[in-house]
């Protein structure tokens, strides 16, 4: 018997790889453009310049053992991205400038030269974004994929976790030339709801734009800034938080602080990943599969 990348990606849950399956299986997606099964990975959170032994003595390891996962992945995604912290924040600028250099050194790394990148607070937040798009360009984009409108929203530049009026603006213009029953996926860095708001979980205009994408009904969001896999849903649009490739952080609320949770000798890289996003062609569903940095 021959197996489909779908029938797979089932089948290797079993051996270890949590799957989750989002979306509305009685919602067909009748957008444009030419639809079939495709699968993109999701990295996200990898905050190159970060040293901090007692939560990750292999904070220079890391993302080279990512990539090298990645490359080494049976069947090529059709895309990769990531979604923000690509570095560690700091103070000066030419420092961060270094950081965003050494990342996407790493990052070329990639077997796949379809990736696409956004920033996060740490990449972005003290400079607004300026020297993110000496090396990568807009902070917020769309583009098509096999009949999936994709949308980066930049939620981080401003320091005060706001998405701002233009680019609401923009979003809006974007959805309104979309057809209603669009399959649409945003790829965000904070997530959009307020899931924690005390601890910087939450983008403050953020129901702003959830009112904007309400009306569509084939909405998926995924995104970083939390370090753990993470699922909501705000009416009939999920949204998906990614494992960090540096250090796990508590369970929303679960304790006084958000500090990050410690390295154990016994079980390494515990609680890091990256995932699978398998999108079916039949329907806004999307099958995600969560995989380790490296192979135990």
């Amino acid at each position: 018997m021959t197996l489909d990348r779908r029938q797979f990606l089932k089948l290797s849950a079993l051996g270890g790889g949590a799957v989750f399956a989002s979306g509305l299986p009685g919602c067909a997606a009748l957008g444009g453009g030419a639809q079939s099964d495709f699968y993109f990975v999701q990295l996200s959170d990898t905050h190159w310049g970060f040293n901090g032994p007692a939560v990750n003595p292999d904070a220079r390891g890391t993302l080279p053992k990512a990539v090298a996962a990645v490359n080494a992945l049976e069947t090529p995604p059709d895309f990769i991205v990531f979604t923000g912290d690509l570095t560690h924040t700091t103070d000066d600028g030419v420092e961060r400038r270094k950081r965003l250099r050494e990342f996407k050194e790493i990052a070329s790394g990639l077997k796949n030269r379809n990736v696409r990148f956004m920033p996060g607070e740490h990449d972005a937040s003290l400079d607004n974004g300026a020297a993110w798009k000496e090396f990568f360009g807009e902070t917020h984009y769309t583009f098509d994929h096999k009949g999936v409108h994709f949308v980066a929203i930049d939620n981080v530049s401003d320091p005060a976790a706001r998405i701002g009026d233009e680019q609401l603006a923009w979003l809006k213009s974007d959805l309104a030339a979309q057809p209603k029953d669009a399959r649409i996926v945003v790829l965000t860095h904070r997530p959009l709801f307020d899931l924690a708001p005390q601890w910087d979980w939450a983008t403050r205009d953020g129901a702003q734009a959830v009112e904007l994408l309400m009306p569509h009904p084939n909405v998926t969001v995924f995104y970083g800034h939390i370090h753990q896999e993470h699922h909501h849903m705000t009416g009939h649009i999920a949204h998906h938080s990614a494992k960090s490739l540096i250090f796990p952080l508590p369970a929303p609320m679960s304790q006084p602080k958000r500090d990050p949770i410690k390295w154990d000798p016994a079980q390494p890289y515990k609680g890091l990943g990256f995932r699978e996003v398998e999108a079916e062609a039949e329907g806004a569903k999307y099958g995600i599969t969560e995989l380790p940095v490296q192979k135990a």
